[in-house]
């Protein structure tokens, strides 16, 4: 069907892909349990958008680009870690405060003032699409279920697109109703609030020197 060679195997792949921790399931589930339901789905909306971005990038041949000129993928690598690194360090500097905080001072943390300096969907927009090897990573999968001999292959890679984004969006919408259960608890608990907090910085930290040590 639309030149998919193997659709179980494409989406038991997808789901054990997705399900990978990344920076972009970190990012919406942790601005989920801080900001609530719909600061979540804002942040979810800007990697769904990314994501699009970066297949309609590899549909139509960004990754020979990458490949063409390397000096273009070492930019894009090092601006990607150091975002996700000064994302990671702004978590560490609110863990400290969160720490140092009151109790009845976390909540208000919440408001919508807070949540616009965030900038959930453009954040989250930023993270995807900082990331070459994403569009690498695309074409490197989605070749593998498209049948050569299908006279069609943008509507394989369509298909596949969609199969993607649905499933996706499945699973951050998991993560954001996860971040918002977790937030209750973690109200009345906030130095392990911060000490979560934190562990997410370090983690951003992580991605960006990943991402900065990788190779094509």
């Amino acid at each position: 069907m639309f030149g998919i060679t193997d659709i179980v195997t494409y989406i038991l792949g997808t789901i054990f892909i997705v399900i990978l921790p990344g920076p972009n399931s970190l990012y919406v589930m942790s601005i989920a349990s801080r900001f609530g339901i719909k600061t979540g789905y804002i942040g979810a909306l800007g990697v769904f958008t990314g994501d699009l971005i970066l297949i309609l990038c590899t549909v139509l041949g960004a990754a020979s680009l990458l490949h063409a000129f390397p000096w273009l993928f070492v930019v894009l690598k090092i601006v990607g870690a150091s975002y996700l690194s000064y994302l990671g360090i702004r978590l560490l500097i609110a863990s400290f405060k969160t720490w140092f905080s009151k109790p009845q001072n976390i909540q208000a943390n919440s408001d919508t003032s807070a949540t616009e300096q965030f900038h959930p969907f453009r954040t989250a927009l930023t993270i995807s699409l900082l990331n070459p090897k994403a569009i690498l990573f695309y074409l490197s999968f989605f070749v593998q279920f498209v049948d050569p001999d299908y006279p069609y292959p943008a509507l394989s890679f369509a298909a596949l697109s969609v199969i993607l984004q649905i499933i996706s969006m499945s699973y951050l919408t998991i993560l954001i109703f996860s971040g918002v259960k977790l937030a209750s608890f973690f109200n009345a608990r906030y130095r392990v609030a911060a000490s979560c907090v934190a562990a997410v910085g370090l983690l951003f930290c992580g991605f960006g020197l990943k991402l900065a040590l990788s190779t094509m």
